[in-house]
């Protein structure tokens, strides 16, 4: 085996781990999901900004209820944080990055 490899995996999986951490440094919090909480799987968009989530159950919820269904264990894979005085989901980070909440296809509102 390569010892250049080893090297190259070992500053890969720092990088990766840092730039987890740093991702859950920005979160306000990581709501504990429910046994029955749904996922996002799409991205409502009103004039090109987020104005809700699509859910596993085919259901729409506005991202002021989608932060409350979050906080309450209804929404799973997301935390919540803020910007100036307006809370919003972001995705746990997991190391796969066709889950995260901007890669998830968008929705007309």
């Amino acid at each position: 085996m390569n010892v250049n490899t080893n090297e190259s995996e070992n500053a890969d999986n720092i990088r990766k781990t840092a730039g987890s951490e740093l991702a859950y440094a920005a979160l306000d919090e990581i709501p504990t999901p429910k046994a029955d909480a749904k996922e996002i799987v799409g991205l409502v968009k009103s004039h090109g900004r987020i104005s809700g989530y699509q859910l596993s159950d085919g259901s729409r919820v506005s991202k002021e209820d989608g932060v409350a269904m979050a906080k309450s264990g209804d929404i799973k894979g997301v935390g919540v944080a803020h910007r100036k005085d307006s809370e919003y989901l972001k995705s746990l980070p997991d190391g796969t990055e066709s889950n995260n909440l901007g890669n998830l296809p968008s929705v007309s509102g």
